[in-house]
């Protein structure tokens, strides 16, 4: 157990039992406690395999590559479509917690098989996003724009091309388009 990690499990609330009962079940294998994004994180080595984390409606084990992971039983739920390599496994009370303790080793355990074999999740290459009629049209008509577009990291393309086409209207993905060029040519991401 690692002290930093103490105050989640102090202040868990409406889970408080149920995440105790994770945080045991995953000390049990043997990977490293840690504090990421303020949720108690378990890693081998540098790798984070497992991060447990509390909703309103459920708690959930995170496994950062669970695309990779069996789900026969189908209990690894991939959180919205956007979400190409992790996978969380949703718990709605403690009992499900006690019923799944051998399901939910199995997967910590082939997790970190994954993780020693160096497997890694294929991903949504940048030109397999779709580059909204606005942006383009932007970029056609600003060579500069396009330039620095180009120029940025694969990540921070691909971002804003999301960012841009989650839009539902064109009049707000032009608003959005508008509103970070700027950042486009400082050649700065979406949160940076």
């Amino acid at each position: 157990m690692n002290p930093k990690v103490n105050f989640y499990f102090e202040k868990a609330g409406k889970w408080k039992a149920e995440v105790e009962k994770l945080r045991s079940l995953v000390l049990e294998t043997g990977l490293t406690e840690d504090l990421k994004w303020g949720c108690p994180c378990y890693t081998l080595g540098k790798a984070n395999v497992v991060l447990i984390h509390d909703f309103k409606e459920y708690c959930a084990l995170l496994f950062f590559k669970g695309a990779l992971l069996q789900n026969e039983d189908g209990l690894l739920i991939q959180q919205t479509e956007n979400v190409q390599s992790a996978r969380q496994m949703r718990f709605v009370n403690f009992q499900e917690v006690t019923d799944r303790e051998a399901i939910i080793k199995a997967r910590i355990f082939e997790a970190i098989e994954v993780e020693k074999a160096g497997l890694k999740v294929e991903l949504k290459k940048t030109k397999d996003f779709e580059v909204p009629e606005e942006f383009q049209a932007v970029m056609d008509e600003n060579p500069e724009i396009q330039t620095a577009f180009e120029a940025l990291t694969p990540g921070r393309q691909r971002a804003y091309l999301f960012h841009f086409g989650q839009a539902k209207q064109s009049k707000t993905r032009e608003a959005r388009i508008e509103k970070f060029i700027p950042k486009i040519l400082e050649g700065k991401g979406l949160d940076d």
